[in-house]
């Protein structure tokens, strides 16, 4: 039928296909036969893969192809930015920390709750890193989303908390995954992986561990117990992780696995880890550089020492301000987190730790997370919510400060989220607004027009799945000082200012090079370029498409950092290449060296 109207002419999209899929429906005497939206593109995908005779029936052409894969892709957002995201967690484990507002729910790592999204993946597949890759691959593939191209956010505490042994497992897992997705060994993988947890956690099951897990959280609930003592004893799923692990050998080494993935069909574009400032060395960047790390996020919460002190958090300024020139110096990019409304704090200081954030040399980020602080039972900000000393801002208080944070935004900071997917029902205090991020754009957009301004953050302005005039594209520099480096964000904009591609351009300090010893790489001469991303629907490799990608932006982008880095008197420049994006980084004339991928420049 859609395909028959395509023909026609009639005008196909979102609002045609509910009408048919509600006539269908209503047509249908045995209501287990009902037509459910979601289920459509894996059908018509499956159809397409068995080259069946209802797909020789239909025989679409290429653009009728594509243009039914665009009407019936569910979710098209999450891949708007050009590449395909896959969230997965680390295991429970105990935490450095003890924060105020942070939850402690034992089922999780630390600061994470069960009923999020991510979390309830990561518990149904025993926080196995192989099952969370595949599973997840599986359901966005079923929705119509290429997996081809693909970051990976490692989410879990901090990253060096957990064992070395333990984070080289993982990351192999990961890999060894995305090398498996689409093939036959992947499936007898699972199926083992799976005969193992079974095989382990039959005690797991009991009504006397349930029983165990129940009565131990309860009493973190009640402050009784802290996570840490909770987690030791509740150790039964622990072990079975760890017996596990003995069992769940990578056949591969990292190395092998990482030059695998240059050339697979599912390939890693980016692994983001996860950390505190006070965790971040030069040693513990140089490991997540050889595990293949690009970004890193970071729990700043605030800039105020007395409200990181009233929260528990045991950070210095002189710890984080070290942190933010580390991983610039590294080529990392850096995206941190950002609490509103925390204890002893007000929305006027909320609003100065934003600025303070964005326009100090000391900090600048290329993303922030803005978490409004919430309630959660299992959190020690309990007691203070109940004797008054801490209330939650109403929601138009919120909004109002949010939108102000977007106005303040320059324009090469990317704000990424605004709320976590913590269910309402998790929530004791705080804004349950689920649609609190539309909110606050169209009360920024309003404001904007109403004094006369422009938004300048990134996500705002990025083209996503929209049409781009080509004809008005322009190359724009935006430039700004930080206290190792002279930055500089390059970036393709059409004549209404948004985004169809930008890179992100480090030059170092001569003098703070120059100082630089290893594991450092930043040398007095060499540039870093620590981010490159076209943005637009995301393009399968080696394929066509009416977005930015494979329009030749990035390699334009790149040549253009490589002539003002040269300018500047650089003598070569280096990029942060994630593993499966190396081959790419060749073909523009960079060569491996170490843990960079290094061109020289003409003088």
């Amino acid at each position: 039928m859609l395909l028959d109207a395509m023909r026609a002419g009639e005008p196909v999209d979102g609002a045609f296909l509910d009408r048919v899929v509600r006539t269908r429906n209503r047509e249908m005497r045995d209501g287990s036969r009902s037509v459910a939206k979601r289920r459509l593109m894996p059908y018509y995908l499956a159809q397409k893969r068995q080259r069946s005779p209802r797909w020789e029936a239909w025989a679409p052409s290429e653009d009728e192809d594509r243009a039914l894969c665009a009407l019936l892709q569910a979710k098209p957002r999450r891949t708007a930015s050009g590449v395909t995201t896959v969230t997965v967690l680390t295991k429970p484990w105990p935490c450095a920390g003890d924060c105020l507002y942070c939850p402690s729910d034992i089922a999780m790592p630390k600061s994470y709750l069960s009923d999020e999204p991510a979390c309830q993946r990561a518990l149904r597949c025993r926080f196995d890193p192989y099952l969370q890759v595949l599973r997840r691959l599986q359901v966005l593939d079923d929705m119509g989303h290429p997996t081809d191209k693909v970051e990976l956010i490692v989410l879990g505490g901090s990253w060096t908390d957990y064992p070395k042994p333990y984070r080289e497992w993982f990351v192999s897992s990961l890999f060894q995954a995305l090398n498996d997705f689409g093939t036959e060994v992947a499936a007898e993988r699972e199926r083992i992986r799976w005969e193992i947890y079974e095989s382990l956690d039959s005690y797991y099951k009991t009504s006397e561990s349930k029983y165990i897990r129940d009565s131990t959280q309860d009493s973190v609930n009640r402050k009784l117990l802290s996570y840490n003592s909770a987690l030791s004893i509740c150790d039964n799923e622990a072990m079975v992780y760890k017996q596990a692990a003995t069992r769940l050998v990578v056949e591969s080494s990292i190395r092998s696995l990482f030059s695998a993935n240059e050339e697979a069909a599912c390939r890693c574009v980016g692994l983001v880890m996860e950390t505190r400032p006070d965790a971040v060395t030069p040693e513990s960047l140089a490991e997540m550089r050889r595990l293949g790390c690009t970004k890193v996020q970071m729990g700043v919460q605030t800039l105020r020492p007395q409200i990181r002190a009233g929260c528990g958090r045991s950070l210095d300024d002189g710890s984080v301000e070290r942190s933010f020139e580390l991983l610039r110096l590294f080529g990392f990019k850096i995206h941190v987190h950002l609490m509103a409304n925390l204890p002893l704090s007000d929305p006027a200081g909320d609003m100065d730790d934003f600025r303070g954030l964005v326009d100090s040399g000391r900090y600048r980020p290329d993303e922030v997370k803005l978490y409004p602080c919430v309630l959660v039972r299992s959190a020690r900000l309990t007691d203070w919510y109940e004797d008054g000393r801490w209330q939650p801002y109403d929601d138009d208080t919120l909004v109002d400060l949010l939108s102000e944070e977007v106005l303040a935004a320059p324009p090469y900071l990317r704000i990424s989220r605004m709320i976590r997917d913590i269910s309402a029902h998790d929530i004791e205090a705080g804004s349950r607004k689920t649609n609190l991020r539309q909110a606050v754009e169209r009360r920024a957009v309003e404001k904007a027009q109403a004094r006369g301004a422009k938004i300048e953050e990134v996500r705002m302005r990025e083209v996503a799945s929209g049409d781009v005039d080509w004809e008005t594209l322009r190359l724009d520099d935006v430039a700004y000082d930080t206290t190792v480096s002279r930055e500089h964000f390059l970036q393709w904009v059409d004549a209404c200012g948004r985004i169809a591609g930008f890179l992100r351009l480090s030059l170092p300090w001569p003098k703070v090079a120059g100082a630089c010893g290893p594991p450092i790489p930043a040398r007095p001469c060499q540039a870093m370029i620590r981010e490159l991303h076209v943005y637009g629907r995301s393009t399968p490799l080696h394929g066509a498409g009416t977005s930015a990608q494979h329009r030749g932006l990035g390699a334009a982008l790149v040549d253009a950092a490589c002539g003002l880095a040269a300018s500047e008197g650089y003598g070569s420049i280096a990029v942060i290449s994630a593993v499966g994006t190396r081959s790419y980084y060749r073909s523009l004339g960079f060569a491996d060296a170490g843990l960079y991928q290094v061109r020289p420049l003409e003088p």
